[in-house]
């Protein structure tokens, strides 16, 4: 993995100690190697079965929790802790479960990492507070309206909003990075579904999905971006967007993806049409929406802001993602 791009600022110890929630997750794992890798003092906060394992017992993110042990003397907190999206949520009141950990929560732990002196809180959000979809013809850029659909992007939405009032209050820093799609070595859902049909073998009925186009972001890529905002004086007070410039319709990425594990690429041309007419009578809009609709975003402000270029492309990014699939 590379080193960020922007000539990270060497300051004092307690300038480059980085709090991180959620570290041992998808995301955290992978950027708290890559922290220590540079020499920073983290701190990792993990709950459940890694603590012990190189993670510190985080308490559950809420209105009573308390941070204050694990902020003193911290100049950064990287916040990756959430109630994700889940596709069968057995909540009764889904939007209450969401607000209480990803607003409620994050907001708490806000507010103590400012009353703590902590110097900038890098909030990791999605793409989808913008809704499911692109405007047609562009990409999103990061002063879109917000459009959120589902409860878990709305609780994202308004944990934005919140940390905006707070941190304009209390002086504290905020860096907001909304990523689409991560995909890396061990990720799982939608990415790991169609890793899956691939190395099987299964012939797949997304040959017409090739006028689409969605921007996803390599484990690595998101990484680097989050420890550029973590000293980048340009990033204070900043959003954007993390992806790895290229763009591929659904077709393509599984093309790409056959292509990184050495395995045919399967693809059966049936016209849209006919996928929405299926995906009608079985409930399955949503998902068919998610594979052949489009969802790209605009990279510019972090290149252009940050000096930041997505230092791995994505048939790497591909290529460490599937490493030993369908061997």
């Amino acid at each position: 993995m590379n080193g960020p791009t922007n000539g990270a600022v060497v300051g004092s110890a307690e300038a480059q100690r980085c709090v991180v929630t959620g570290a041992s997750g998808f995301v955290g794992q992978a950027l708290v190697a890559a922290l220590r890798a540079r020499g920073r003092d983290v701190i990792p906060l993990a709950r459940g079965e890694d603590v012990g394992r190189g993670f510190r017992a985080a308490p559950a993110l809420g209105d009573s929790a308390c941070w204050t042990p694990f902020l003193e003397g911290a100049g950064q907190v990287v916040h990756l802790a959430a109630r994700v999206h889940v596709m069968k949520d057995e909540e009764i009141d889904p939007l209450a479960a969401f607000r209480a950990v990803n607003v409620t929560g994050t907001l708490e732990l806000a507010r103590q990492a400012a009353e703590a002196k902590v110097r900038r809180f890098v909030f990791v959000s999605t793409v989808k507070v913008h809704g499911e979809n692109s405007p047609a013809g562009r990409p999103l850029r990061e002063t879109d309206a917000l459009a959120p659909v589902d409860p878990y992007a709305r609780s994202k939405a308004e944990a934005e909003e919140g940390l905006r009032n707070l941190c304009a209050r209390s002086g504290m820093e905020l860096v907001v990075i909304r990523p689409p799609l991560v995909y890396g070595a061990g990720v799982k859902a939608n990415f790991r579904s169609i890793v899956r049909w691939v190395a099987s073998g299964m012939p797949l009925p997304l040959g017409g999905c090739n006028a689409n186009r969605r921007s996803l972001v390599a484990l690595d890529n998101l990484v680097d971006l989050i420890i550029t905002c973590l000293d980048h004086p340009g990033a204070a007070g900043g959003c954007f967007f993390a992806a790895d410039g290229e763009d591929l319709s659904t077709a393509a990425l599984v093309r790409r993806l056959a292509r990184a594990m050495g395995r045919p690429a399967r693809l059966w041309p049936v016209p849209l049409w006919m996928l929405r007419l299926a995906a009608a009578g079985t409930g399955h809009h949503d998902v068919l929406q998610r594979l052949c609709g489009s969802l790209q975003v605009d990279i510019s402000s972090a290149r252009e802001t940050l000096g930041w270029t997505p230092p791995v492309g994505v048939d790497e990014g591909l290529r460490r993602a599937v490493a030993g699939e369908g061997r």
